[in-house]
């Protein structure tokens, strides 16, 4: 047994730290003495030298040793050439014993990728000849190909994964989300389904996710939930959170938000999904409990996207934009295909004025997530921003056309319409077509009713809010029913309406500013002495203010320092 024999115990061993220090100083020695390894060695103790080098997580110094390892195999294969007439089976058994070239180019891919350095990355393993490549090299490509944009080599390389493994379920989720037909990636699958008991669930399973890539989302839901029924699948963390995610961008938050909930309670260290919950639930107003969610996961994990994706949105919905901006950057860095990230980011973007910016990240996030709405209306909004109703109509039209008419595609377009006083009347149209629907559609009620009130028809308003509310209790729906019963001079219940509102987010300015306006308007002499009150704490509140500010260019300076603008 020799010194390179005891090397490769101690790193089968995982004694890592200890095999960096003895091969650094063998290869040094090797270095000052070329006689005292052979070329067999020095190959085999650069490779297990390299090894420890990226588990200490040393990616480039790493990628830099498995290429010297490379170089050695090189002047290893021609003295091989000359040994193997002499050497008989001796050497072809040792030869099998080495580490394996290919799997030394996947190592350097791997440093590559983790250092974001996709097209070293690919061009390492395109080196490596098809018939020699592995399922996970495949796999790698077809991530790395989707990443870039090359899509049939994406679908090529995600076939050859499957054909080795038809089982590899993340393949089939990367075929079916660049638009290869359900029915083609489960005959890929048939085989192994026939053969195999208690599989019979996987071609729903196909199915269900290839509803959800073609953007069919009530299809998706009811076949997730006929999966979910069944007893052997019942309370499964993964379609959990795909039911949560389809709800979601459906349009139906309470869902979303159930699922998630129900998913979480089931696995207290559940990360994936948790930036939609985070966001559904900041959007909803509950910014103590993201916070609270955000630390949690935090202590699981710091390397992944979601927490700060989900401390970001508090700070997004706690007005503190630049701060969002820092904490959306830096889940980027974590994992550029965060679709809640670059949406995090491009809106706080948006918020601060820099729409040209903003309009960079919301393509991004819609070239990854084609099939998720609020990417097209984040991209809307930075177009109506900017005066420009032209590219926000094409936009719309598009998604309207796209993706059918449904309640969703419907006040988007809708939407834009209000913007232009020509295309009211097809705005009107097109938010009763919504709500014909779902008449349960908050985004649609919310438009429509905003519609009516330019028009000053407050009690047809009224009623529209009072049925949107009958079934779902929602902030912004209490806040416009209160503003329409201001507008016919029913005060008290106007109140009634804006106390439901901040009961369900404590930070809503606007029916904080309804409420005091009809505190003011009912009691003029109070209203004297809540004056002046009001300009006392005015002067707090520029403190504040300024606080604001400051933390503002705090932030802007970290960004910058990290840069990540």
């Amino acid at each position: 047994m020799n010194v390179i024999d005891h090397v490769r115990d101690m790193a089968a061993a995982g004694l890592h730290s200890n095999v960096r220090i003895l091969s650094s100083l063998l290869l040094t020695m090797s270095n000052n003495n070329p006689e005292l390894l052979s070329p067999t060695q020095k190959y085999q103790l650069l490779v297990y030298h390299a090894d420890s080098i990226f588990h200490d997580k040393e990616y480039r110094n790493a990628a830099c040793k498995y290429s010297m390892a490379l170089q050695q195999k090189k002047v290893l294969s021609k003295t091989s050439k000359v040994r193997t007439s002499t050497g008989g089976a001796a050497s072809n058994i040792q030869a099998q014993s080495l580490p394996s070239e290919i799997e030394v180019k996947y190592k350097i891919a791997e440093c590559y990728t983790i250092l974001k350095l996709d097209k070293d990355a690919i061009a390492v393993l395109d080196g490596i000849p098809s018939r020699q490549r592995t399922p996970k090299i495949n796999m790698m490509l077809a991530n790395l190909y989707r990443k870039a944009g090359q899509e049939r080599s994406a679908v090529t390389s995600y076939k050859e994964v499957l054909r080795h493994c038809p089982l590899a379920l993340d393949a089939i989720i990367g075929l079916l989300s660049l638009s290869v037909k359900g029915a083609e990636v489960a005959s890929m699958t048939m085989d192994v389904i026939q053969s195999i008991p208690n599989l019979d669930w996987l071609s729903v399973w196909i199915k269900a996710y290839a509803f959800i890539h073609a953007g069919d989302n009530q299809r998706a839901i009811n076949t997730i939930c006929s999966l979910e029924k069944k007893s052997l699948l019942r309370d499964n963390v993964d379609l959990l959170v795909s039911l949560a995610d389809v709800y979601f961008r459906a349009g139906d938050t309470k869902n979303a938000i159930l699922k998630f909930e129900q998913a979480q309670m089931l696995d207290p260290y559940l990360i994936k999904g948790m930036d939609v919950y985070g966001y559904l639930m900041a959007r909803e107003g509950h910014l103590e409990d993201v916070e609270v969610l955000g630390g949690r996961l935090f202590n699981i994990s710091d390397q992944h996207a979601e927490p700060w994706v989900i401390s970001g949105c508090h700070s997004f919905y706690s007005k503190r934009y630049s701060r969002a901006l820092y904490l959306g950057a830096k889940a980027i860095q974590l994992n550029s295909n965060s679709v809640q990230a670059l949406l995090l980011k491009g809106a706080a973007l948006r918020n601060m004025g820099r729409v040209q910016e903003a309009i960079i990240h919301f393509r991004e996030a819609m070239r990854l997530a084609p099939c998720r709405l609020d990417c097209y209306e984040g991209l809307i909004d930075c177009y109506l921003a900017s005066n420009g109703i032209r590219e926000a109509m094409g936009m719309a039209n598009n998604i309207y056309k796209t993706l059918g008419a449904n309640a969703q595609t419907l006040t988007i377009l809708a939407t834009v319409c209000l913007e232009d006083p020509v295309t009211q009347e097809k705005a009107k149209t097109l938010l009763d077509k919504a709500l014909a629907q779902r008449p349960d559609y908050t985004k649609a009620v919310v438009k429509k009713a905003e519609l009516l009130s330019r028009e000053q028809k407050h009690e047809e308003g009224i009623a529209l809010l009072r049925n949107a509310l009958a079934n779902q209790s929602d902030c912004v729906l209490h806040r416009m029913l209160g503003d329409f019963l201001v507008a016919v001079n029913d005060y008290q219940e106007a109140m009634d309406q804006y106390s439901i509102a901040l009961s369900l987010d404590p930070n809503d300015q606007k029916s904080l500013e309804g409420m005091q306006k009809m505190e003011k308007e009912e009691s003029p002499t109070d209203a004297t002495v809540e004056l002046d009150g009001d300009d006392m704490e005015g002067s707090g509140e520029d403190g504040d203010l300024e606080g604001s500010d400051s933390e503002a260019a705090q932030w802007a300076d970290q960004e910058q320092w990290f840069g990540m603008q």
